[in-house]
C-alpha cells in the first residue's frame, strides 16, 4: 500500500510495515447535503510556508538537488522494495533482517531529504521541480529520529510488527487433547459461513489474541519513535504528517472527510437500520439488541469492516437467479492463473495494454506449502520499471475474481506511470489508486459476467437489480465509516489524545461513534484489537479506502458517459470500450505529477471529489431500505 517511499499504495503490503514504514447521528429519512468544498489550490498555497530567506538558496541549486534526490530515491526504494518482496513471500529471520536493514537505510536517507526539500521553499523554480520537491516533504509515512540507534530500533518494530501478524495463529486443544492452530485464513471463513453465534464468537476472539501482549508494547515504541522523526522534519507528529499529503492544509483534508461522510451517512444509517433488524429476527434479544449497536462478529467479516458474507440472510428477495459465479468458476475448470487472465483481458480490452511476461513469472498467485507469506493481496512495481506482479493467495471464488480486478488496476496504474520521476510515481492522491482499482471492480457486472461465458443471462426485473443492490451495499456502503475511523483512531494516538492506557477504549468508542458496531465480549486494556487488522500493525495508512469509496463512483460515471452508457448508472460496465480505456490512459499517466484536483478533472470533468455519483449508484436499494425502516427506531 504504502511504502517509505512516496503514498503509493499496494506497493507492498508487506513493505507497509517494512519499507513502507519508512519512512450527531442524521435520522433515517435525512438526506445528504451538498456543501461548496475547500478551494484547494488556495488551501496548498496557504499551507507551503516559505522559507525565513529565499535568496540563500537558487533555483540552480534547487534543480540540481530535484535531479539528484530522484536517482537515490529510487535506488534506495528499489532496494526496500526487493528486500519487502522478499520478506512478504518468505517470512524468516534472515529476510525480516534484510528487510529492516534496506529500510533504515531510506529512513536515514529521508530524514535528512526533507529539510532539504523544505530549504528551497519560497524558491521559484519550475513547476515540476516545485511538485517533486512539494511532494518529498511528505514521502514518508513513518519519518525517523535522528538518532541511528533509534532509527535502527524503529525499523526493526517495523518488521517485527508485520511479521506477528504474518504468523498469527489462533491454537486451541480439541476435545481428543491435540493442540488445533487455524490462521487468518480459516478463522475468516468461521465469520464468513457459521450462523452459530458461539462459534463466530470462538473465532472472532480467537484472532485478537495475536496482537495483545507484546504487539501492543511494540505498538506503543513504534509511536513514540515515529513521532520523534516526525518533529524532527517539521511536523507535530505522524498524523499531521499524513494529512499534509493532499495538496491542501492538514486541517481542510479533516474537513473535506466530514464533508463527504456527511453526504454519505444517511445511506449508511439507512442499510445499518435495515441490517440491524434482520438479524435480530435471526439471532433473538439475546444477541442483537434491537435499538443498539451491532455485535461486530455477526456481519461476516473478522473486523465488520464489509458485510457481504452475510448476503443469504439479506437477500430482500429470494429464487432469483445467483449472481455469485464461484460455481461456474469451479465447473468450467478455472485456475487461479486463468483467473488473472480474465482479469487481464478486461483491461486489454479497453485498449490498454497486455501486461508484461515477467509478471506471469515473478507474482505469487497462491500460498506456498513450505513457508510464511503474508496472504493480503497487494499490486506490487517491485523495480519502478514495469516489473509488476501481485501477491496473492487466490481461492477460486468470485470474491477473488473481482479482488483480482482490483488489484489489476493498481498495477495499470504503475505501468502507465512508470517512465516519471520516481516521485511522480503513485495516484495523484492516495485514494486515487485505490479508487482505480475499485473502478473497474465495478464494471464486474451480471452483464460482463454473462458476456464472458460464467453467467446465464438474469432477469433485469426490479427484483434482480435490488438483490445485486444490495449485495454491493453490504460492501461499498457497510465500509464507509469504517473506512473514515482507522485513521481517526491513529491521528489521536499520534496526537496523544488517545494514550496507550486507553488505546483498547478509544477503538471501540469510534467504531460505536461511526459504524454503530461494538464487541461481542468484554474487552479490556489488555487488548489490542486495533492490532488484529493489517494496517495497523503494517503502519499502511487507511483514509485512502474511504476517499476511493467514493471516488470509484466519480470515475465510474465518466467512463461510463465516455462508453456511451445508457441506463441507470449501476447496470453500466465499460469491459469492450476503447473510448473509457482513452479517458482512463489519460489519468493513469499522469502519476502525480500534477495536484489530484487536476487529475480528477481529467476524467471526471470536475476539481472536488463528490459522493453524489455513489448515491445514485444506489437509488434502487435506496428508495427499498426505506420501505423496510418505516416504524422502525433508526439510530445507535
Amino acid at each position: 500500500m504504502t511504502s517509505a517511499r512516496p503514498r503509493r499504495p499496494h506497493l507492498g503490503y508487506a513493505l507497509a510495515s517494512l519499507a513502507l514504514t519508512l519512512a450527531t447521528a442524521s435520522a433515517c429519512d435525512s438526506k445528504p447535503k451538498a456543501q461548496d468544498p475547500p478551494t484547494i489550490d488556495a488551501e496548498r498555497d496557504a499551507a507551503r510556508a516559505p522559507s525565513p530567506d529565499p535568496n540563500a538558496r537558487t533555483p540552480e541549486e534547487a534543480e540540481a538537488f530535484v535531479k539528484t534526490n530522484d536517482a537515490k530515491l529510487r535506488a534506495l526504494w528499489i532496494e526496500a522494495e526487493s528486500r519487502a518482496w522478499e520478506q512478504a513471500t518468505n517470512i524468516t529471520p534472515e529476510t525480516e533482517k534484510a528487510a529492516a536493514a534496506a529500510h533504515e537505510k531510506v529512513m536515514e536517507y529521508i530524514g535528512g531529504a526533507i529539510p532539504k526539500a523544505r530549504s528551497f521553499d519560497g524558491v521559484k523554480v519550475e513547476q515540476r521541480a516545485r511538485r517533486q520537491l512539494d511532494l518529498l516533504k511528505t514521502a514518508t509515512t513513518l519519518p525517523a529520529p535522528e538518532d541511528p540507534k533509534k532509527r535502527a530500533e524503529l525499523a526493526t518494530i517495523a518488521t517485527e510488527l508485520q511479521s506477528l501478524y504474518g504468523k498469527g495463529e489462533h491454537c486451541e486443544t480439541d476435545a481428543g487433547g491435540k493442540e488445533v492452530c487455524r490462521d487468518l485464513g480459516e478463522l475468516s471463513d468461521v465469520l464468513a459461513q457459521s450462523r452459530d453465534p458461539k462459534a463466530l464468537m470462538s473465532a472472532w476472539e480467537g484472532w485478537r489474541t495475536i496482537s495483545r501482549g507484546e504487539m501492543r508494547a511494540k505498538y506503543e515504541r513504534f509511536v513514540a519513535l515515529g513521532n520523534e522523526g516526525a518533529r524532527a522534519i517539521g511536523y507535530a507528529d505522524v498524523g499531521q504528517l499524513w494529512r499534509s499529503g493532499y495538496d491542501m492544509s492538514p486541517e481542510a483534508f479533516e474537513r473535506e472527510l466530514e464533508r463527504l461522510w456527511g453526504q454519505v451517512r444517511p445511506l449508511y444509517e439507512q442499510l445499518h437500520c435495515h441490517v440491524r433488524a434482520t438479524l435480530h429476527k435471526q439471532y433473538g434479544d439475546a444477541v442483537v439488541d434491537p435499538a443498539g449497536p451491532i455485535p461486530a462478529h455477526l456481519l461476516g467479516n473478522m473486523w465488520a469492516q464489509e458485510w457481504g458474507n452475510i448476503y443469504p440472510l439479506m437477500e430482500p428477495y429470494a429464487g432469483q437467479p445467483s449472481i455469485d459465479v464461484t460455481k461456474a468458476l469451479q465447473d468450467k475448470g478455472y485456475d487461479e492463473r486463468k483467473m488473472v487472465k480474465t482479469a487481464e483481458a478486461f483491461f486489454v480490452s479497453l485498449g490498454l495494454d497486455p501486461l508484461p511476461a515477467t509478471f506471469w513469472e515473478r507474482s505469487m498467485f497462491t500460498k506456498p506449502p513450505d513457508r510464511d507469506v503474508v496472504c493480503h493481496a497487494s499490486a506490487w512495481d517491485v523495480t519502478y520499471s514495469d516489473d509488476l506482479r501481485i501477491k496473492m493467495c487466490i481461492k477460486v471464488n468470485m470474491e477473488d475474481l473481482i479482488t483480482i480486478h482490483h488489484e489489476l488496476g493498481h498495477n495499470y496504474y504503475y505501468h502507465y506511470y512508470y517512465k516519471l520521476p520516481v516521485l511522480f510515481q503513485q495516484g495523484a492522491h492516495d485514494g486515487f489508486h485505490e479508487g482505480i482499482g475499485d473502478t473497474l471492480a465495478l464494471s464486474v457486472t451480471p452483464a460482463y459476467l454473462n458476456k464472458i461465458g460464467l453467467l446465464d443471462a438474469l432477469s433485469s426485473d426490479e427484483k434482480a437489480v435490488l438483490n445485486k443492490q444490495m449485495q454491493d451495499a453490504l460492501d461499498k456502503i457497510a465500509f464507509l465509516p469504517f473506512g473514515l475511523l482507522i485513521d481517526k483512531w491513529r491521528w489521536g494516538v499520534f496526537s496523544g489524545s488517545i494514550k496507550p492506557e486507553r488505546y483498547n477504549a478509544a477503538w471501540w468508542e469510534l467504531r460505536d461513534t461511526y459504524q454503530g458496531i461494538k464487541p461481542p465480549s468484554e474487552r479490556s486494556e489488555q487488548d489490542f484489537d486495533p492490532g488484529a487488522k493489517y494496517h495497523i500493525p503494517a503502519n499502511t495508512p487507511y483514509t485512502r479506502y474511504f476517499l476511493a469509496r467514493i471516488l470509484q463512483f466519480q470515475f465510474h460515471k465518466a467512463l461510463c458517459e465516455a462508453a456511451g452508457h445508457d441506463g441507470p448508472l449501476h447496470t453500466c460496465s465499460i469491459h469492450g470500450s476503447e473510448a473509457a480505456g482513452d479517458k482512463l490512459r489519460a489519468m493513469l499517466e499522469m502519476g502525480a505529477s500534477k495536484p489530484w484536483p487536476d487529475a480528477l478533472e481529467a476524467v471526471a470533468g470536475t476539481r472536488s471529489m463528490d459522493a453524489t455519483p455513489m448515491i445514485e449508484y444506489f437509488e434502487p436499494l435506496a428508495k427499498y431500505l426505506a420501505e423496510q425502516n418505516k416504524g422502525r427506531a433508526c439510530g445507535w
